[in-house]
């Protein structure tokens, strides 16, 4: 990341397709073709893994798999994957309708390329199969409620699992193959077209997933699977009982006896699939809030060290013997370090050289040292966004705006606002940012019609979709490269 760059930030479950959501299919495609033809060095979306209830791909059932909604079926019809189009399949069904083709039509060379990809991914590819397919066989319970042999995961039960399941396991190990492989394409795609792929993971993982349910030594969880601590934030400005994620969080110590190695194995997955990873909620790598398993509200928690310094130094070390590092040996991790951030958490983010996050959103209160002010950053190693996927769109923030912060607003960019997402677009390319990332909805021009997320809220999330063709997008893309270009953004990792 030596040169300055610019890039957008857009889902790809909000592409347009056929599918009900985006794909990793030709509108994906286009959508790089477009980035790299107008000079946008980075896209940027949301963790690809499967979501829960609610739409969520924060709070996924599986932290390493690929979310199979995302999987493109006029592809696969195309490549003969599939022997009929299916419409808005479970995906069950799209696995066991994979499974019957697969028997038909795959060739010597794409068995032996699927056996050893299913080797390399072992490590947390099983037990993903195992936990969806028991997921179905229990009535979709969460783990903690199947039927004992198999909660605990005794072996026989497990033997006897891959024994008589092994038809219902190659299927949802071939459906991830197949999701595999179309990002692969995306990825090569990608780097012809000089386009970055920038990632997003969560801290946790969620109390109902493969990961707690085959590690739960890592997790503070009870016998019988039962939260023991868990995670949130502690009370502040927003919030007087703070807010309880409801996810396990990490025994440290039983992560420190392994050498961190799910930590390391989790990350390095990611970082297959992208050439930069934001690892939401940084903060909790040097001390995080626990909150006591039963607890309605995150009042009573306690602030405990985590021992990130240590787990980065293994990851940097295993990063470095697979030529994953940036020039200057950076880690390639943006540390999401927003809210309340102590020196030991600052201290941990620069200690590695990881850029943390600016939003201009938050930058207007009238303190002339706010520090998300872009005249306030100190040095280029941030990433500046106008909002994120949490925020209000940049036109839905400033009709929310009082009078007094308007002004302050125009004060900044020394000149009337007219077109908000476009000005705050413009201060944050001109920034000395080493990175600016905007959402696609600013520069669309979308009120909060089109806002991705409202934090503390349950529904009405996760499910804004682009209508309009990629084509459509060219002149604001080519608005957008050009303002980058004239502050002398663009190049490569």
């Amino acid at each position: 990341m030596s040169r300055r760059r610019a890039g957008v930030l857009l889902h790809v479950s909000a592409l347009p397709g056929s599918q009900g959501c985006g794909s990793f299919g030709q509108a994906a495609h286009a959508w790089i073709s477009l980035l790299g033809r107008r000079g946008i060095d980075v896209w940027q979306v949301l963790p690809l893994a499967p979501v829960d209830g609610t739409g969520s791909p924060y709070s996924s059932p599986s932290g390493s798999a690929l979310n199979p909604h995302l999987l493109d079926l006029a592809d696969l019809v195309q490549e003969g994957w599939l022997s009929v189009p299916l419409h808005a399949p479970d995906p069950s069904e799209l696995a066991a309708a994979l499974s019957r083709q697969w028997l038909q039509v795959a060739s010597a060379d794409q068995q032996r390329s699927f056996a050893r990809w299913r080797q390399r991914q072992r490590h947390w590819l099983k037990d993903h199969c195992r936990y969806a397919v028991i997921k179905r066989l229990e009535g979709n319970q969460p783990w903690w409620h199947w039927s004992p042999p198999l909660a605990q995961r005794q072996r026989a039960a497990l033997r006897r699992l891959d024994r008589e399941h092994a038809s219902e396991l190659l299927a949802e190990a071939l459906l991830q193959w197949h999701l595999q492989r179309q990002w692969r394409r995306l990825q090569q795609h990608a780097l012809r077209c000089g386009v970055q792929l920038v990632g997003d993971l969560p801290f946790y993982v969620a109390h109902d997933s493969a990961d707690a349910w085959s590690h739960r030594g890592l997790f503070a969880l009870g016998p019988t699977g039962q939260l023991l601590e868990q995670s949130g934030v502690p009370p502040d400005y927003f919030s007087s009982t703070g807010q309880l994620w409801g996810t396990p969080v990490y025994r440290w110590g039983a992560h420190w006896r392994t050498g961190f190695r799910w930590w390391v194995q989790r990350l390095l997955r990611q970082l297959e699939l992208f050439d930069l990873l934001r690892l939401d909620h940084f903060r909790a790598l040097q001390a995080y809030w626990s909150v006591p398993g039963t607890a309605p509200t995150a009042e009573h928690g306690r602030w405990k060290r985590s021992p990130g310094g240590p787990l980065l130094a293994l990851l940097w070390l295993a990063c470095a013997s697979r030529g994953l590092l940036l020039r200057g040996g950076r880690l390639p991790l943006i540390a999401e370090d927003l809210g309340v951030i102590t020196r030991g958490v600052e201290w941990l983010r620069d200690g590695f050289g990881l850029p943390g996050m600016k939003i201009l959103q938050f930058a207007f209160d009238g303190d002339p040292a706010n520090a998300y002010l872009p005249a306030n950053y100190k040095g280029s190693r941030w990433v500046v966004y106008t909002g994120t996927h949490d925020n209000a769109t940049t036109l839905g923030w400033w009709g929310q705006l009082d009078q007094g912060s308007r002004e302050h607003v125009a004060q900044a960019l020394g000149s009337a606002v007219h077109a908000p997402g476009w000005q705050l677009a413009e201060l944050a390319l001109r920034s000395q940012a080493e990175l600016v990332v905007v959402p696609l909805q600013d520069l669309l021009e979308l009120g909060d019609e089109a806002r991705f997320n409202t934090p503390g809220t349950a529904s009405g999330n996760w499910c804004w979709r682009l209508s309009q063709p990629i084509s459509s997008l060219e002149g604001a893309l080519q608005g957008y490269g050009e303002l980058a270009a004239s502050a002398g953004r663009g190049g490569q990792l």
